[in-house]
């Protein structure tokens, strides 16, 4: 039996915004340290103890492979977006509306999952969503990280149902 994909499907401009995400995402993690400081970076080697001794040195041994394979999942999404995120810069260009598929192997499936669901913690982190009540759904600035999770939704239904 051959594995199961998953077909994605984006309009070329937001496929081109996505990419551009992604590369912002992959260029944060790339710039940052194990020892880094902020905020956002931390969110995405969260501590593993209450206990600040304990948590620093967890952090200590496992931070630069955790944002190793951040930069590595990043990757991918981007390897897949590149052949059909290229964009005309005319706004009245009809191929921007053009919907692309995007087809998702088991492996670059997670990958996408993994990487949509950082960036979506380094928004949160930047719009200042702790708690739910912190979002504001009327706030414009919250929409990428609103469409962010629906998209990450699409994918975890996709690839928890065998019948979709």
């Amino acid at each position: 039996m051959s594995p199961r994909v998953v077909v994605m499907e984006l309009a070329r401009l937001e496929a081109a915004h996505l990419l551009g995400l992604v590369q912002q995402f992959a260029e944060l993690v790339e710039e940052s340290a194990p020892d880094d400081s902020d905020p956002a970076v931390l969110r995405l080697v969260p501590d593993a103890y209450d206990d600040e001794k304990a948590a620093q040195e967890f952090r200590d041994l496992t931070a630069g492979d955790l944002l190793q394979r951040r930069r590595a999942d990043a990757a991918v999404v981007a390897d897949t977006l590149a052949d059909v995120a290229p964009i005309s810069d005319d706004p009245a260009d009809p191929a921007l509306h053009a919907q692309v598929q995007i087809r998702l192997d088991p492996e670059r499936a997670r990958a996408w999952m993994r990487t949509l669901a950082a960036i979506r913690l380094v928004l949160a982190t930047r719009l200042g969503i702790a708690q739910p009540e912190d979002d504001d759904p009327d706030d414009p600035r919250f929409g990428i990280y609103h469409w962010l999770g629906y998209r990450l939704d699409g994918l975890v239904e996709a690839i928890g149902d065998p019948q979709q």
